[in-house]
């Protein structure tokens, strides 16, 4: 299983501060078995898309995303995000805010991060900040596997 952490933050892109939500991610894929590289830093717009298309076509099983889903005037991952899925996995998006929400964090409803899959690759849009990307691999962790089974044509896991 390979999975592509894509850190989208125009400042961290720049060097201007460095990039701690996207190490997370990385360090909870391989944990669950996923051959993933170190984090790739874009620009708040339109590379997001293009990483994105350029990950579909090189057959990653998942792309787990961190910045670019709030309110903020720069932040758009949701939108790019929307323009390569073809089939969007509302479930994995609401399960990642309601476990923030639980957790005691009322902004995490503020998050617009969107799953769906394109081609055969998941992608899934988790907050930039790094317990949200933490809070986002423990939601995701127990089902990213049985989903990457399901893209390649696996059984759904349960009886007819």
């Amino acid at each position: 299983m390979r999975a592509l952490v894509v850190t989208v933050s125009t400042r961290a892109a720049s060097g201007e501060y460095s990039d701690r939500s996207g190490p997370a991610l990385v360090d909870g894929l391989r944990e669950l078995g996923f051959e993933v590289a170190d984090a790739t830093i874009v620009p708040d717009g339109p590379e997001v898309e293009s990483v994105l298309l350029g990950a579909v076509h090189d057959g990653y099983d998942v792309v787990l995303t961190t910045g670019g889903t709030g309110l903020g005037p720069h932040d758009v991952t949701p939108e790019h995000t929307g323009a390569v899925v073809t089939r969007e996995v509302p479930g994995l998006a609401e399960a990642v805010r309601s476990a923030g929400v639980s957790a005691g964090i009322p902004t995490a409803a503020l998050s617009r991060g969107i799953a769906g899959v394109a081609g055969s690759t998941l992608i899934v849009n988790l907050p930039g900040s790094p317990g949200g990307a933490r809070d986002g691999m423990r939601v995701l962790g127990p089902v990213l596997v049985h989903a990457v089974d399901q893209l390649s044509g696996g059984d759904h896991g349960g009886p007819a």
